[in-house]
């Protein structure tokens, strides 16, 4: 049996489409092939666009739309990422790739596939490795700000196409913003009504009409009435633009150089793409997967973005990643499967080939119109407005990595969060908790409770730490515990309920050790209650359980008060009103005045 469960978790991350394949069904094709049709006529204009940043003919972003997003859909782990040309990658192949060949020559295109070939091969190698748990250092609330950042982000680049105004390519948030006032009073209102009417159409069919795919129905209004417009006042007066014709052709076959030498020249790059590719497609998974309650195989998510550049470079496809419009839109139209990605590239392919004309009646102004539909979508207001009342850290990361994402680089903004998340949780983690316990009177067993009204031994202290002891606590904690007797110098004795230590490295063990000798020499002790076995064994092996003494470790609260107890110093027990321990009732103490506590409270 066991063998069996082996072999189909093996098959399952080989193929991946294993997993959801099961769930595929009538009603989910329909959605998918709903969803797909979408994400293929959205790409149109994106596919082109971004070829030309990355330097390449138009139909090579279009290519880079189809393959790629195929093998990605059934080899990744996100049911909604549909993966394709992105804007960052785009700019940085061609910022890599440009000063070695001129751009659009067959050399520039050579180079470029085979960059795309050695990420692919870098990625699969992570994935195959299993390193897939480095997303797990992009925590929730870096996924939410990056997430409102690139959706603000997809909303002004398309604010030059909402307006019909003039802002040049690659310009930041804060330039788009600032041309857009500088030229209020040049938008033009043909090419903004449209947009209006698509947007207006867009929302009232999604609020109104559940069950008809709303961004086509937008689409499909806002194209008649520009083509009305067009009619009756003339495509030269109005200034609507629209996609255009497109090529009508397949992914031709292609060929990356191998050379030792190109390789050589290309490999640092290809890593640098390699973890922008990687960051952008698990943090935009992770971002629906949010919404969508799945979740993502960070390692099974490499593997199927490896082997989608590796197939993609022998399809005339350049470097792809997940894209967040593509991806937000898929899950906005209601995809219910990787299917969905598949059927959309499968549409490109028809659409190219049968109806690459009529892609000049789509208005550039009602495609930047759905974007924004999609980019309201993207911006998760239940959670940021949840973590900004729970928590003013997370809220900071929020807010940092949510502008770093506006007015940064995109994928820097990422390991802004990710740096950002780790300070604040290692600042957490070296500073455990650390609180004085007393044996509370009030219950029959004496637990020990915090508490600063109840009263406390004059020669014991009692702590409990909570958190690991690693080298980054062991200083807040040997703070604490010195504090102890230069607050009161009686306090000679620390017993430590060591319950709440998960972990101690040898940093920690050493501490302890320093402790331990240091009470010694002032007469009293260093003792442990508690301790967890993973602890145990470090100390054991280590030695250092011999130099804090075995006989200072404790595994029952009435063995270490017991013990303690006969090593306090008698004088000042006679004294003592305080009687908080059931040994302190005791007649090996003449003269001293017994404060009576119940037989009950004796039980410890």
């Amino acid at each position: 049996m066991k063998d069996v469960l082996a072999c189909n978790l093996w098959l399952y991350k080989v193929f991946a489409f294993l997993r959801w394949w099961p769930n595929v069904n009538r009603d989910s094709v329909r959605a998918d092939l709903v969803a797909g049709l979408t994400g293929a006529i959205i790409v149109l204009p994106q596919g082109v666009a971004f070829a030309t940043i990355a330097g390449l003919p138009p139909e090579y972003g279009l290519y880079t739309a189809m393959v790629p997003a195929i093998v990605a859909a059934l080899f990744g782990s996100s049911w909604h990422l549909v993966s394709g040309p992105t804007t960052a990658i785009s700019i940085v192949v061609f910022g890599a790739i440009s000063p070695l060949a001129e751009p659009g020559t067959g050399h520039y295109i050579t180079l470029v596939l085979t960059l795309t070939f050695l990420v692919g091969v870098i990625q699969l190698g992570m994935g195959l490795a299993r390193m897939g748990t480095l997303v797990n250092f992009i925590s929730h609330t870096v996924v939410i700000g990056f997430t409102a950042g690139a959706a603000i982000l997809i909303a002004s680049s398309q604010i030059k196409n909402f307006f019909g105004i003039n802002i040049p390519r690659g310009s930041s948030f804060y330039e788009t913003i600032h041309e857009l006032f500088l030229q209020i009073g040049d938008i033009n209102l043909y090419v903004t009504a449209v947009a209006v009417v698509t947007l207006i159409t867009g929302i009232l069919v999604k609020r109104y009409f559940k069950k008809i795919p709303y961004m086509i129905a937008a689409m499909v209004v806002g194209s008649i009435f520009a083509l009305v417009l067009n009619k009756l006042l003339g495509a030269d007066y109005t200034g609507i633009r629209t996609v255009g014709a497109l090529p009508a052709s397949l992914p031709p076959l292609s060929s990356p150089d191998f050379s030792l030498e190109t390789i050589k020249q290309l490999a640092p790059t290809a890593f640098a793409v390699t973890m922008l590719a990687l960051t952008e497609a698990v943090s935009i998974s992770r971002a629906i997967a949010v919404r969508s309650e799945q979740r993502i195989d960070g390692s099974q998510e490499f593997i199927g973005q490896g082997l989608s550049n590796i197939v993609g470079s022998f399809f005339s496809s350049y470097a792809s990643s997940g894209s967040f419009n593509r991806s937000g839109l898929n899950y906005e139209a209601g995809a219910r499967t990787p299917l969905a990605a598949v059927f959309a590239s499968i549409m490109l392919g028809a659409i190219l080939l049968l109806v690459a004309p009529l892609a000049a009646y789509l208005p550039v102004a009602a495609m930047a119109a759905i974007l924004f539909l999609v980019a309201w979508g993207l911006i998760d207001f239940h959670h940021i407005h949840a973590i900004f009342k729970a928590s003013r850290a997370e809220t900071i990361v929020l807010a940092t990595t949510f502008l770093a994402t506006l007015f940064v680089e995109l994928e820097f903004a990422i390991y802004v969060g990710v740096i950002l998340s780790l300070m604040l949780y290692l600042n957490r983690t070296s500073r455990p908790a650390i609180r004085d316990v007393v044996p509370s009177a009030a219950d029959a067993n004496r637990r020990f409770v915090a508490s600063n009204e109840l009263p406390t031994c004059p020669q014991l202290k009692i702590v409990r730490i909570d958190g690991s002891i690693f080298f980054g606590a062991v200083d807040h904690v040997q703070q604490k515990l010195q504090e102890i007797d230069e607050i009161n110098p009686e306090h000679k004795h620390v017993l430590i309920m060591a319950d709440g230590i998960n972990f101690i490295d040898i940093a920690g063990a050493e501490m302890l050790v320093q402790e331990a000798k240091r009470r010694r020499r002032m007469g009293g002790g260093l003792y442990l209650y508690g301790v967890k076995e993973g602890v145990c064994s470090v100390l054991r092996k280590g030695g250092y359980l011999e130099e804090i003494g075995d006989e200072n470790i404790f595994s029952s609260k009435a063995q270490a008060l017991s013990s303690i107890y006969e090593r306090l110093n008698r004088e000042i027990c006679r004294s003592c009103d305080k009687r908080i321990f059931q040994e302190c009732v005791s007649s090996d103490l003449p003269g001293s005045t017994v404060t009576p506590i119940t037989q009950a409270s004796r039980k410890a």
